[in-house]
């Protein structure tokens, strides 16, 4: 028996095939350029909360009276497990200790200055972490993602045997989608040693969660900590009974003492105000791409040895040194420039790959204005959506709701654009959207600074 299956059955199924590899494109295009726009995170948030006080350094006992202003404040609240503080570093010279459930700025002197507010830079940074999926899901498909640049990376040097020695042949004038294609094989052979280490990195931070979980189940009787304890320390077995404040000033002064050329980021305090309180401080290596190495001290300030990120085996070495090759924070603003320039060219790569895509099949007569529409509207109207998510929390405050307007915006500006002009392409009239939306947060921001 033959099946027969209609002509507008076939061309159905094959738009239908289009708009699932549109939306697979879409999120590697907005995981892309949060990514781009995340190496800026700690300038954020200085622009998000210009006020808050800042500092080059703390002495030790102002952060013990910082540590014990903040934990009075928490009472009738659960009680706090981690308690960080996060220290003046070049990037960002603020100190700010955050519990369970809120976080302060702190003055020079220890004194609580004011809320924490940088919901915009938190929102961004969790969209491009998990996509602003909560629990491990979304970093699992981010994860994925990045596994498929690193795929689409090393499949494209094989389908194009020249694409070396035609590393800088470019045609600029576009025939028939040659411009376009010259400028997206361009772009990929220059960025190639940027996106193989950025997909590489972000798919070991997605799925090593994945992985993390796996091992507990398998080995470790479904305790992801003690999975995680080989390469970063383990957690000092818990004691709820009561006890006084734990001394947090002494490693500040154990590590100046000893160690000079290390400059601590971040002081963690386990389980304060029980027996069971111990505390890490985390301190830059220099010239170094770990994040820091762990330094473990009692509840009375004695040294109790490190976790080895600096100098234990390579495992440690590797997985504390893929944060800052993955987020670029390392070498200051040079380092910082040249990941942004490389992100948005490896964004350039993902929307011409798929504008080329589109020209293809509309070059075989597979000729879809709609599905073009809805592309013109994912890359405009992401930063579109960025921009006015960046307006909102400007206009409304830190408890806006940015996860909810940049989904709305993201989904819907694609929505519109498909139904409302699929023809002539919306793509002017978005990006005259995207200029007034940039300027108007702009203008909001300069205001603010001047005032």
């Amino acid at each position: 028996m033959t099946l027969t299956i209609s002509k507008d059955a076939v061309q159905r199924a094959l738009s239908g095939h289009a708009a699932i590899g549109l939306l697979a494109s879409a999120l590697l295009y907005i995981i892309c350029l949060t990514g781009t726009v995340i190496v800026f995170y700690q300038e954020w948030q200085r622009i998000e909360q210009p006020g808050a006080p800042e500092m080059a350094a703390i002495v030790p006992d102002a952060v013990q009276r910082g540590v014990a202003a903040v934990l009075r404040a928490e009472k009738g609240r659960p009680a706090t497990t981690h308690l960080y503080v996060h220290m003046p570093v070049d990037g960002l010279p603020r100190t700010t200790i955050t519990t369970d459930h809120q976080a302060f700025h702190i003055d020079a002197d220890g004194t609580i200055a004011m809320p924490e507010e940088n919901a915009w830079s938190e929102f961004l940074l969790g969209a491009h972490y998990a996509l602003n999926i909560p629990g491990f899901v979304g970093m699992t498909i981010v994860g994925i993602f990045g596994v498929m640049i690193l795929a689409l990376s090393l499949s494209g040097i094989v389908a194009h045997p020249r694409i070396f020695r035609d590393a800088f042949r470019l045609r600029a004038r576009d025939n028939h989608g040659v411009g376009l294609a010259d400028w997206h094989n361009r772009l990929s052979v220059w960025t190639l040693p940027f996106s193989l280490a950025i997909a590489l990195t972000g798919s070991m931070i997605g799925l090593g969660v994945v992985g993390a979980y796996g091992l507990a189940a398998a080995f470790y009787k479904n305790d992801v900590e003690a999975a995680y304890a080989p390469i970063f320390g383990e957690e000092a077995t818990p004691d709820a009974t009561p006890a006084p404040l734990a001394n947090v000033a002494a490693p500040l002064v154990w590590m100046a003492k000893n160690h000079p050329d290390l400059r601590p980021t971040y002081v963690i305090l386990h389980d304060p105000g029980t027996r069971g309180q111990h505390v890490q401080l985390i301190a830059e290596h220099p010239r170094r791409l770990i994040y820091g190495e762990t330094y473990q001290f009692g509840p009375d300030g004695t040294y109790h040895g490190k976790v080895g990120l600096s100098d234990g085996h390579l495992g440690q070495q590797l997985a504390a040194s893929t944060y800052n090759l993955h987020f670029g924070n390392y070498g200051g603003l040079p380092v910082k420039l040249a990941y942004v320039v490389f992100g948005l060219a490896l964004t350039v790569v993902v929307a011409t790959g798929t504008s080329i895509w589109l020209s293809k099949r509309q070059r075989r007569g597979l000729r879809e204005p709609r599905l073009r529409a809805g592309w013109d509207g994912v890359i405009w109207g992401v930063p579109i959506a960025l921009a006015l998510t960046f307006l909102t929390r400007l206009l409304i405050g830190n408890e806006a709701p940015l996860i909810a307007v940049f989904w709305v915006l993201t989904i819907g500006i694609p929505m519109l654009a498909v139904a409302i002009r699929p023809e002539p392409r919306p793509k002017r009239l978005l990006q005259r959207l995207l200029v007034a939306s940039a300027t108007a947060g702009l203008a909001i921001v300069v205001g603010r600074i001047v005032l």
